[in-house]
């Protein structure tokens, strides 16, 4: 842009240069001084290198600003400026993604594409907020998307813990490269990530898969995987001694103090399709995992000054709506809950329905088939009824002896190549199908006798 403004009382020239202006202010009594001024002024005037005619730019520019718009120009614009912060965040992830290469992984190929956007989400709110909530509805792939998470993050050489309950362990070692399981679809993705119990929180020595929890560096974990986290919406206070010093420290405050707020700078997935169970303080209490207990972390960046007092004011909202005579409609109740109440909820955690799913993705469900509906329960009567017609308890016992029970008989459908692999697991000299046979057979028994009962009580026996 080229400005001049009379060089024998004020000069000032802007140009486009390493500089971002060259601006002289300078008063001037002499007829040389004047030359002088005028002749440096010309030859900086006259440098392309230093000045460039924008003239057409700015009137352009200019001309922009007293047009017309159409109203959705506006509209998208004011989407922009709302939205702006959050698509920039998206596409410094994107670029993330592609020094990581997790694309190229087995375990990225394998999701659906709401998987990969539940993922995307994911590691967006991680990287900004420093966690998430993972709430997807039961049967929406959350330990894959979990696993395209973790995937990610071992790609950026950081260290996993994974911490699940103890029934659902071997659902996360089978993951693990060292195992070598042919049960493993990823083998080749080499996955590293520690697997530990809910309960192991619990222990301060013994040894779980060879690690040693009395030596185990509790605090050097940079990302930290908690399945099923609703079992830690409770914040439970440790044993203590008559002084109050701690004599053992309940799970939530090993998993807080040790783990997250110890050592280095732990990030925080939480995965449950119900991080909610009884009031809105089960989710401030798994919330306060990825604050690491602050309860003002987002002061600044929501303008949340409170998350405990959020939340609060949403559980009594709801508690008010809910004691309602009139017949209620959830709309009602989403124009009184508070705006920061989402806002926190949009930032940390990714809740889908298989509703959203169906509405949204319609064209990734086609090739793979809907999602299974659920039939009405057809009810079946025995012949059982109140004039002393009860079959004898030989009879019972050979109908209850045919329920097969496959629910809780998973063995009996292992196909035999791979039946060797869970014979060899035995636990007191009883394998996995000997245990599922022995509860289904306690299962009969007490078939037999809730029948009995009920037959004793009846009025007309």
């Amino acid at each position: 842009m080229r400005f001049s403004a009379d060089p024998t009382s004020l000069g000032v020239v802007w140009g486009l240069s390493a500089n971002p202006n060259i601006e002289l202010n300078l008063i001037v009594d002499s007829d040389r001084d004047r030359t002088d001024l005028k002749a440096w002024f010309d030859d900086i005037w006259s440098d392309d290198d230093l000045v460039a005619d924008v003239k057409g730019e700015v009137l352009g520019y200019l001309e922009q600003l007293y047009v017309n718009h159409a109203p959705e120009f506006i509209y998208f614009k004011t989407l922009f400026h709302v939205f702006e912060r959050f698509l920039s965040g998206q596409a410094d992830d994107a670029r993330l993604f592609d020094q990581t290469a997790i694309v190229e992984t087995d375990i990225w190929n394998a999701l659906f594409d709401f998987q990969k956007d539940g993922a995307k989400g994911a590691i967006h709110k991680i990287n900004a907020h420093n966690g998430c909530i993972l709430a997807d509805s039961v049967g929406l792939g959350k330990t894959y998307s979990a696993l395209a998470v973790i995937k990610y993050y071992e790609l950026r050489n950081h260290r996993v813990l994974v911490l699940c309950p103890k029934k659902l362990r071997d659902n996360r070692t089978v993951y693990l490269a060292h195992n070598n399981s042919e049960l493993n679809p990823f083998l080749r993705d080499r996955f590293a990530y520690t697997v530990l119990s809910h309960t192991d929180l619990s222990r301060e020595s013994g040894k779980t898969d060879g690690i040693d929890l009395a030596t185990i560096s509790w605090g050097n974990f940079d990302l930290i995987v908690i399945d099923e986290s609703h079992n830690f919406r409770n914040n439970v206070k440790g044993r203590r001694d008559e002084d109050g010093n701690v004599i053992r420290k309940s799970r939530y405050e090993r998993l807080m103090q040790d783990i997250i707020q110890s050592g280095v700078k732990t990030k925080v997935l939480l995965l449950s399709a119900t991080p909610v169970n009884n009031d809105l303080a089960d989710l401030r209490n798994q919330i306060y995992f990825i604050t690491e207990g602050q309860d003002n972390a987002f002061a600044q960046s929501f303008s949340i000054n409170s998350i405990k007092e959020t939340l609060s004011t949403a559980q009594k909202t709801f508690t008010e709506w809910a004691k309602r005579a009139d017949e209620k409609d959830a709309r009602d109740l989403m124009d009184c809950l508070s705006a920061s109440f989402f806002t926190l909820l949009d930032e940390l955690t990714i809740a889908r329905s298989r509703k959203h799913i169906q509405k949204y993705y319609k064209a990734s469900l086609e090739p793979i088939g809907q999602f299974p509906k659920r039939k009405k329960p057809e009810s079946m009567y025995s012949e059982i009824d109140l004039k002393s017609r009860f079959p004898s308890y030989d009879q019972l016992n050979d109908d209850i002896s045919k329920y097969q029970l496959s629910l809780y008989n998973p063995s009996r459908f292992v196909h035999e190549e791979f039946k060797a692999q869970y014979e060899e697991k035995r636990i007191r000299n009883f394998s996995q199908a000997d245990r599922e046979r022995f509860l289904i057979g306690m299962m009969k028994v007490n078939f037999l006798k809730r029948l009995e009962a009920r037959y004793r009580r009846s009025p007309s026996r």
